[in-house]
C-alpha cells in the first residue's frame, strides 16, 4: 500500500472540492461511474479537487488515476488506495507507520453516493459535524428521501397522489406472513416488491401472483429488512430535475419519458437496462401535452418542497389516464451517460460542466448547521 500519496495539497486561496463516491451500498458501482463523469468536467482551472473513494468494506482512500474493476467489469473503488480520513475540515493522508499528514483543507464536499450510507443523511451528518458545506440536500431530507416508506407519508401530507401501497417490516413478515399475504391480495396482482431504502431498481421485482411473493420478498430483503409493496400498472414513467439556485429559488426541467425494450428481457426499468446494456431509452421532451408539462413540473417542485430537500434532485412519476402518481424523490442522481438528470437539464439549456458548477455554488452560498 502506498505511503505518501502524489497528488499535490491544495493551492492556497482557491476553493478546495472534496468529491466522495463509492461506498458500501449496492449501488456502489453506479456511484463510481458518476463520479467518473464529473471528473472529467469540474473545471480544474477553479477548483482544487480532492478525490476520495470509500470502498464497499467502509475504508476512505484516495483516488488516483483509474477506476478499478469488479469480477463484472463495472467500476469500483481502488482498496489499495491511500488511506485517508477526514479531521474536521482536513483530510489527512495515513501512512503505515500511523503517521498522518494534512493534504488539503476543504471548502466544500460533493457527495456523489448512491443508497445507505452515502445518500441516506449518513455522510450529510458527518459534514455537518465537521463544519463543512457539501452539496446536496441535508440529514433529515436525505433520510426521508431514502426511506420510501416514511416519504410516502409526506407525499400524502402534500396531497400528491400515490399508487396503493404497503410496507412491510422484517418482524411483520415472520410473525404474521398470512396477514401480509392477505394486504398484498388485497391490492390485486401484480404488484412491485422492491427495497424500502435502496435505488437503481436493486432488490426489485415484478411479482404476477402470490406464488412468487416470498421470494420476492426475500430478494428485496437482502437489500433491506424493510420492503415495500406496490401496485404495478401500466403506466409511463416520467422524471424531471429539480436545481436549487444559492437565492433558494428553484428550476425544474423539462421532463423526460422513460421507454424501456421490454422485448430485451426487461420486465421493468432493472439495473442493467439503466446502466449496463443501454436498451432504456431516455425520451426528451418527454412526448407528452403542454398541459402535462406544467402539471408535472408543479408536482416536482412541491415533492422537493414537501421532503424539505436542497440543491438537487430527480423526482421520479408514473402517469396513468392523465394524472401523475409521484414514485419517488433521488436526493443524488446518477450523472452517468445513461442518467436522465443531466440529460433533461442539458434539454433545458444547462450543460454539463455548468451543472456541477451551479451545485458547488449552491453549496457555497448555503450555512452549515441548522438553516
Amino acid at each position: 500500500m502506498p505511503t505518501d500519496p502524489t497528488v499535490s495539497p491544495a493551492t492556497p486561496g482557491r476553493v478546495c472540492v472534496l468529491l466522495v463516491f463509492g461506498g458500501r451500498s449496492s449501488e456502489h458501482a453506479v456511484s463510481c461511474m458518476t463520479a467518473r463523469e464529473v471528473l472529467a468536467v469540474i473545471d480544474r482551472d477553479r477548483y482544487d479537487v480532492v478525490a476520495v473513494g470509500i470502498t464497499r468494506d467502509g475504508r476512505w482512500v484516495l483516488h488516483e488515476g483509474e477506476l478499478a474493476t469488479d469480477v463484472d467489469g463495472l467500476p469500483q473503488v481502488d482498496p489499495g488506495g491511500t488511506p485517508v480520513a477526514l479531521a474536521g475540515d482536513r483530510v489527512l493522508a495515513l501512512g503505515d507507520d500511523g503517521s498522518s499528514r494534512p493534504l488539503a483543507s476543504v471548502d466544500v464536499a460533493f457527495p456523489l453516493l448512491h443508497g445507505p450510507w452515502g445518500e441516506d443523511g449518513t455522510l450529510q451528518g458527518l459534514f455537518e459535524m465537521a463544519g463543512v458545506r457539501y452539496v446536496g440536500s441535508g440529514v433529515l431530507a436525505s433520510a426521508v428521501a431514502m426511506d420510501k416508506a416514511v416519504a410516502k407519508q409526506l407525499f400524502a401530507a402534500a396531497a400528491l397522489p400515490q399508487l396503493p401501497y404497503a410496507v412491510v417490516t422484517a418482524a411483520e413478515w415472520k410473525s404474521d406472513p398470512a396477514a401480509v399475504r392477505e394486504t398484498v391480495a388485497s391490492m390485486h396482482y401484480p404488484v412491485f416488491v422492491k427495497p424500502a431504502r435502496a435505488g437503481s431498481s436493486m432488490g426489485g421485482t415484478l411479482v404476477a401472483d402470490e406464488h412468487a411473493l416470498a421470494a420476492a420478498i426475500a430478494l428485496a430483503q437482502e437489500h433491506d429488512p424493510k420492503v415495500i409493496v406496490e401496485s404495478a400498472v401500466e403506466a409511463r414513467e416520467v422524471e424531471c430535475g429539480v436545481l436549487q439556485d444559492p437565492d433558494g429559488s428553484l428550476r425544474v426541467s423539462t421532463p423526460g419519458e422513460i421507454a424501456v425494450d421490454h422485448g430485451a428481457g426487461h420486465e421493468f426499468y432493472d439495473f442493467s437496462a439503466k446502466y449496463v446494456d443501454g436498451t432504456s431509452k431516455n425520451l426528451i421532451p418527454a412526448p407528452i401535452e403542454d398541459t402535462l408539462v406544467d402539471r408535472v413540473r408543479d408536482k416536482a417542485a412541491r415533492a422537493f418542497l414537501a421532503l424539505g430537500c436542497e440543491g438537487i434532485a430527480r423526482v421520479d412519476f408514473f402517469l396513468l389516464d392523465g394524472t401523475f402518481f409521484i414514485n419517488e424523490v433521488n436526493t443524488m442522481p446518477g450523472f452517468t451517460p445513461y442518467s436522465m438528470y443531466p440529460q433533461v437539464w442539458e434539454a433545458s439549456g444547462l450543460g454539463y460542466a455548468d451543472l456541477v458548477e451551479r451545485l458547488i455554488a449552491h453549496a457555497l452560498a448555503r450555512p452549515t448547521g441548522l438553516r
